[in-house]
């Protein structure tokens, strides 16, 4: 990341400003810089200036706060590699992530370095870095060409659980975060938060590497409050930011009809089942715009609508390909899918990515022939160049044999008017095989019967074969680490509310024989 690096120091010498806005308070542009020369030098394997670091690839415990920037600012500089790793992350999740990447560097608070086993994986040296924290590194020869020109390691879990190491370069950070710069109409030196954690690519790419871009501060919040990041945006004048859906929508509830984010040009968001209906009452009282999108680590960024566009397509749809970004759908058949026919996704573009770590280098990933990267999403195109993205080719409930797809559920929940978030999810059943459940937060935070959904599923014309037969009132969904939807999580907590006791009530599904429940168990955090 040397480039941006270098436009960070030619601004810090014209005149210092401030870079980072965290818990701790408000952090100059030079004072990072100096805490980056002492990583620098603690990286070298030598010791002494830190101008031998290059080609070291180090694994950073990347917390919401100014650790993470001076680290970017150190490692940028002598043209090593940064890896992004979270707090949270067990040690058997870092031992895999370990073996992928084999760092010649790990700088982490020192519970995490014992936690996750770090002298016994790197027996080498430590020095006390970024106010605290250690720095522990190997001595021996550094090559960063291992990584064919990737610059960050963002991990991933996958459809496997396994974490994964997605590799990307430079220019594809600085492809998305020019793009999204010019989308949402953003200027040098505007401010820029991340209240996603930093250890996943994209809010890495569109919190640390766009504020560097941009030249302007970067505001943070170290843990998700949904009340402390509302005031934090507000007061540092923030232009832009991205999350979840999740927090989208407790930040509106929070505003209360305020319109207290009124000076944030978009709040782009994605990540996340969504619905039109929840997501225009939260711009409505945050007083900004939002801004549906679509991307993934290994593809970053790569659709979004514009902040003037009108509600019906920032809200209803997922955007349109940033120029130069090739997104299709293939039918079952193998041809490109016309406007307003479903396929599954495929990509092409700037910003995909270089492969995964493995085995201390890049996997070049599986692409088409003709260079599309398949993203395991269906699509739906539009005349006017814009995408929906209709769930993950492999969102489904087996009922009885029969294919039942979560999106189309999920979408048609979340359009009650009582409906804040909704998440489908399968029962195990002995005759059927799956049955249909649902885990509801209310926008009231009381309970919703079963008998209220499937009356409103009825009102919407959805078939009775895709009716829920259980329902459970939550206080929240069950979220990763990086605040996205945890459907295993969710798939558990329902396994647990489903093994309580129940009423048996009337058949909802006339197409083939059940017990439906109508229950709504006590609210439970996930």
């Amino acid at each position: 990341m040397r480039q941006v690096v270098r436009e960070f120091q030619l601004r810090a010498e014209q005149a210092d400003f401030v870079a980072v806005v965290d818990d701790a308070g408000e952090h100059g542009a030079r004072g990072l810089l100096a805490e980056a020369a002492r990583l620098a030098e603690a990286l070298s394997p030598g010791g002494a200036d830190g101008t031998d670091a290059a080609g070291a690839t180090v694994m950073v415990q990347a917390d919401n706060s100014w650790r993470t920037v001076a680290a970017t600012l150190a490692v940028g500089r002598n043209g090593g590699v940064l890896a992004v790793v979270n707090r949270h992350t067990t040690r058997a999740e870092f031992a895999a992530a370990w073996e992928d990447i084999r760092p010649d560097v790990v700088v982490a608070e020192p519970s995490a370095m014992d936690e996750w086993a770090v002298p016994e994986l790197l027996p080498g040296r430590s020095e006390t870095v970024l106010d605290g924290w250690s720095c522990r590194s190997a001595p021996g020869p550094r090559d960063v060409g291992r990584w064919s020109g990737g610059v960050l390691i963002g991990l991933t879990s996958g459809s496997t659980g396994r974490p994964k190491g997605v590799v990307q370069s430079e220019e594809a950070l600085r492809y998305a975060g020019e793009h999204t710069i010019a989308i949402n109409g953003l200027a040098r030196g505007d401010a820029v938060a991340a209240i996603v954690p930093l250890s996943s690519t994209a809010a890495y790419c569109f919190g640390v590497h766009l504020a560097l871009q941009l030249g302007g501060p970067l505001v943070l919040t170290a843990k998700w409050d949904r009340a402390v990041a509302l005031r934090r945006l507000a007061d540092h004048q923030v232009r832009w930011t991205m999350c979840v859906p999740t927090m989208a929508l407790q930040m509106g509830s929070e505003a209360a009809g305020s319109g207290v984010l009124g000076g944030v040009r978009a709040i782009t968001v994605g990540g996340g089942p969504m619905d039109r209906g929840a997501l225009a009452r939260a711009e409505r009282s945050l007083g900004t715009k939002i801004l549906r999108v679509f991307g993934m680590s290994e593809c970053l960024g790569h659709t979004s609508p514009s902040p003037d566009d009108p509600e019906d397509i920032r809200l209803g749809r997922d955007g349109r390909p940033f120029p130069g970004t090739d997104l299709r759908a293939l039918t079952a058949g193998g041809e490109r899918a016309r406007p307003g026919e479903s396929g599954r996704a495929q990509v092409r573009g700037p910003s995909l990515f270089l492969g995964y770590a493995r085995a201390g280098r890049v996997d070049p990933p599986s692409l088409t022939p003709d260079g599309y990267f398949p993203t395991g999403d269906l699509l739906m195109p539009h005349e006017d160049g814009t995408i929906s993205i209709m769930g993950r080719e492999k969102d489904v409930i087996i009922r009885g044999g029969r294919n039942i797809d979560i999106t189309e559920i999920e979408r048609a929940v979340a359009a009650h008017p009582r409906v804040s978030r909704v998440c489908v999810t399968p029962v195990p059943d002995e005759v059927l095989g799956e049955r249909v459940a649902l885990l509801v937060v209310t926008e009231d935070g009381g309970s919703i019967a079963l008998a209220e959904v499937t009356g409103h599923l009825d009102s919407v014309g959805l078939s009775k074969t895709k009716w829920p037969e259980f329902v459970y009132g939550i206080e929240e969904l069950p979220q990763t680490k990086v605040g996205k939807l945890d459907r295993a999580g969710a798939r558990a907590l329902v396994r647990r509310l489903s093994a309580a006791p129940i009423d048996i009530a009337a058949p909802t599904d006339t197409a083939a024989p059940t017990d439906t429940a109508d229950t709504h168990g006590p609210a439970e955090t996930a």
